[in-house]
């Protein structure tokens, strides 16, 4: 009982210094590359994909604006099917783990906790985008995608500098544009929408990758183009942290993988595709060993609590990406 206690104490402290690092004075861009859950992360182990900025804040869930002192920013991203709209903007704490203060967030969960912290923070502050059911309880949908990521799965964050004159032009740009629902689970998932801000930020920073991902914009991607990008502009002064999946008798969430990397690794996909075509198996080996190797876990700042046991200077929560970043043979 005295190590669960003492193990809860450096979560906390883990909390704290992830937002210490991510809401200082200066601006940033951070992309979140979330890890798989679940069934539909068994069959598609893509993941997810949002974008943290610092010095944007929002007035509703759908329109932006610059913060004000104190303010931690908001997270963004595409979803499918929540209330008609392209793009949603929810504060980082709420994102992560569905409370508003950080001294809210609980220590372990199950599935039921999250689901009541979850409508609880929906009730408060989401009822435009999910409305009670007719009855008056909780509603089906894809609304709970916005709030509690963390209990779902680990996330990967991968920052880099912005200045405030690029976060005024962007909140102009998606305040301005039409927010419809645009999402397409190919062409215009999750992964394009991080990447059109990225972009938008450091125009061509973010391409497609035609072989390892046959032109089809993953979250791994993303992550990937913006590690080389940095490393070709280090004025960007970029650094790579992780976010634990919250404890408890959730499911745990799985790595995150790009096309050819999906195919490789699930016996599903790689068996029956070796036996009808061995050729193209093997294409898909080449191209994978030669263009799609991208381990985020490598030489990653982990706010783990064993990690925590141990005083851990500030300056060493921002790590700076290295060549073994981009390809390494430690899986």
């Amino acid at each position: 009982m005295m190590f669960a206690r003492e193990r809860v104490k450096f979560l906390f402290g883990a909390i704290a210094m992830v937002f210490c690092l991510l809401s200082q004075a200066r601006a940033d861009a951070v992309l979140l590359l979330e890890e798989p859950y679940g069934r539909f992360g068994s069959f598609n182990p893509t993941g997810h994909a949002a974008v943290f900025l610092t010095n944007v804040c929002a007035d509703s869930p759908t329109h932006l604006r610059p913060c004000e002192p104190g303010e931690s920013g908001v997270v963004i991203s595409r979803y499918d099917r929540i209330a008609g709209y392209d793009w949603i903007a929810v504060p980082l704490i709420p994102y992560l783990y569905a409370v508003e203060r950080a001294e809210q967030i609980p220590a372990k969960v199950n599935a039921s906790a999250v689901a009541e912290l979850r409508d609880r923070y929906r009730r408060a502050h989401l009822l435009e985008l999910a409305p009670d059911a007719p009855d008056g309880r909780t509603p089906a949908g894809n609304w709970y995608e916005l709030i509690g990521s963390a209990y779902d799965r680990g996330l990967f964050g991968f920052q880099v500098e912005t200045r405030p004159e690029q976060d005024a032009a962007l909140i102009a740009w998606l305040n301005g544009r039409r927010n419809h629902t645009r999402f397409e689970l190919l062409w215009a998932n999750c992964a394009d929408f991080a990447a059109s801000v990225l972009n938008f930020y450091y125009p061509h920073a973010i391409h497609r990758n035609f072989f390892s991902d046959v032109g089809i914009m993953t979250p791994k991607q993303v992550a990937r183009s913006l590690v080389r990008y940095s490393r070709r502009h280090s004025i960007l002064e970029p650094s790579v942290f992780r976010i634990p999946q919250v404890a408890g008798s959730i499911g745990r969430s799985r790595s995150v993988d790009g096309l050819a990397e999906m195919v490789l690794k699930s016996k599903k996909y790689v068996v029956p595709l070796a036996v009808i075509s061995p050729v193209v198996a093997g294409s898909i080996a080449a191209v994978y060993f030669a263009e799609g190797r991208f381990n985020p876990r490598h030489n990653v700042a982990s706010f783990d609590l064993l990690r925590l046991a141990q005083p851990v200077p500030a300056a060493s929560l921002k790590l700076k990406y290295g060549a073994s970043d981009i390809s390494s043979r430690s899986r």
